[in-house]
């Protein structure tokens, strides 16, 4: 029986601060090694957000070593089989990544931007994570093969994530 192919997975946001790292630490843990995970920005902040990390470490039992701010553009290069953006912003500045990778887009509130008690912030990370979590635990419980060969047109019928 051959090895199971890994899935590469690239996570899209804005600013590349806190949806699409927690994303890409989260499926990496959740996955068991099916997937190799990455995240950038399309304006990229230049740096993880303190909660981001915090939250990563404190609810999630996550190390999140290595994690940075980067742009798109470093991973130009890179072939991925899936794409998710999450967030509006980023699925309209989406352009055709080569490769034709299949696309999801999971529109997740921004919790970087919202204004708040240092409270209400991290419960709002903490909930986006929580989100983030579920999401994932339903890609990974799709068999490799159907991530692999969904049509690309089928693609949000069949993750309806």
């Amino acid at each position: 029986m051959a090895p199971e192919r890994v899935v590469r997975v690239l996570f899209l946001s804005m600013g590349n601060a806190a949806r699409s790292i927690m994303a890409e630490y989260l499926l990496r843990r959740l996955g068991h090694g099916r997937f190799e995970t990455f995240s950038a920005g399309v304006l990229p902040r230049g740096e993880v957000h303190s909660l981001t990390l915090k939250v990563l470490r404190e609810r999630f039992r996550l190390e999140p070593e290595g994690a940075r701010s980067k742009s798109w553009e470093e991973l130009r290069g890179e072939r991925f089989d899936w794409v998710i953006t999450l967030c509006d912003k980023a699925h309209e500045a989406w352009a055709v990544w080569p490769g034709q990778p299949r696309m999801a887009h999971w529109d997740e509130p921004d919790p970087v931007a919202f204004e708040g008690s240092e409270a209400a912030r991290e419960q709002l990370f903490v909930q986006v994570g929580r989100e983030l979590s579920q999401r994932l635990d339903l890609l990974c419980a799709l068999p490799v093969e159907k991530l692999l060969h969904l049509p690309h047109e089928d693609v949000q019928a069949a993750v309806p994530l």
